[in-house]
């Protein structure tokens, strides 16, 4: 398949066109503007002193904020963020000497909507394929919650290209299927995740009352310091550009669903490789979504230094919610593995 050309090549307008759409891929990236009667159109491209750009890999397009020269450091985020989780260490990042670049995973934010392709072996094949679409051959990759999940994978998948790992909320893989399969208080922690196995169901609750649901889980998954207004205000958007919340919560869907199939099967078994990394697993004490316990023990797949980091007081978003802290951590440990 031929991969599609860079929204920066693509151009924009002509009658019946999707600024920026690739063709056969799901419409969505330029959806950056509903309700028509909004006095002024909402966009995922906040103005910042960064970058936006589209470009290709995987056979799909991807959109980017970037910031700052140096090393590559790129973030990837989870549910129900999009780039605009990392604003803090995009900044933080790029005055300490990095090129700090945030994507917006398949399904959301302004990358494309596709119709299939949301396995975690793909996710991370599209992370891994930024990498080189950006001309690098190796980058610290930063992942929280299902971002976190795709980091773990990639880290597998393609060792040669990851430099060091920092993952957040996350637990590896195998863990989390171990949890999901014996651990009653994890499988209550995620119950949000067994109502998304339902058809249609689930998209269509968690755009009503323009997302009302995703403002209550954002403030049920943190800890004292709440998101700012303005943050949830941006994901409850977010969420409600046209396939966003189906694409979105189809990784959750294969979670399950492939347990018992072969093809989850041979994802935990592949799993099984140690991770040549060095990693960096932070996780927040109060995080109701990825209990501690279950995140716990990480190090055991990673051949590699590796330093466990328990935030007290934070929950789900440790990023968000202390980002000062999260960020000292995170320069600490890419500076530490530079070369």
């Amino acid at each position: 398949m031929t991969a599609p050309p860079s929204a920066d090549s693509v151009p924009d307008g002509g009658p019946g066109t999707v600024p920026g759409t690739v063709p056969g891929t799901v419409p969505g990236p330029a959806a950056e503007r509903h309700g028509e009667g909004d006095a002024e159109a909402w966009s995922i491209r906040q103005s910042g002193p960064w970058r936006h750009r589209d470009l290709a890999a995987n056979g799909a397009r991807f959109h980017i904020t970037e910031l700052g020269s140096g090393p590559l450091v790129l973030l990837v985020h989870g549910w129900p963020e999009y780039w605009w989780a990392w604003r803090h260490q995009l900044t933080a990042l790029a005055a300490a000497g990095y090129r700090a670049v945030a994507l917006d995973l398949r399904g959301i934010g302004g990358s494309d909507r596709t119709p299939r392709g949301y396995d975690p072996g793909n996710l991370a094949l599209d992370i891994t394929g930024v990498i080189r679409s950006l001309g690098e051959r190796r980058a610290h990759l930063v992942g929280h919650a299902s971002g976190g999940t795709l980091a773990w994978v990639a880290a597998v998948m393609r060792p040669s290209v990851i430099q060091s790992l920092t993952v957040v909320s996350a637990a590896h893989p195998r863990d989390l299927r171990r949890a999901l399969l014996t651990d009653r208080k994890q499988m209550a922690a995620f119950d949000h995740v067994l109502g998304f196995q339902r058809p249609w169901i689930p998209e269509r609750r968690l755009v009503a009352d323009d997302a009302a649901l995703v403002g209550r889980y954002l403030d049920e998954w943190t800890g004292p310091n709440k998101l700012d207004e303005a943050a949830v205000h941006a994901y409850r958007q977010a969420i409600q550009i046209p396939s966003t919340a189906h694409c979105s919560i189809e990784p959750y869907r294969w979670l399950l669903r492939s347990m018992a199939r072969p093809d989850g099967i041979q994802f935990a078994r592949r799993m099984k490789k140690p991770i040549t990394a060095p990693t960096l697993h932070v996780q927040g004490a109060s995080d109701p979504v990825l209990l501690p316990h279950t995140a716990l023990g990480g190090g055991e797949y990673v051949a590699a230094p590796y330093r466990w980091r328990l935030m007290p007081g934070v929950g789900h978003f440790p990023h968000e919610e202390a980002p000062e802290e999260f960020t000292a951590e995170l320069l600490d440990w890419v500076g530490r593995h530079k070369e």
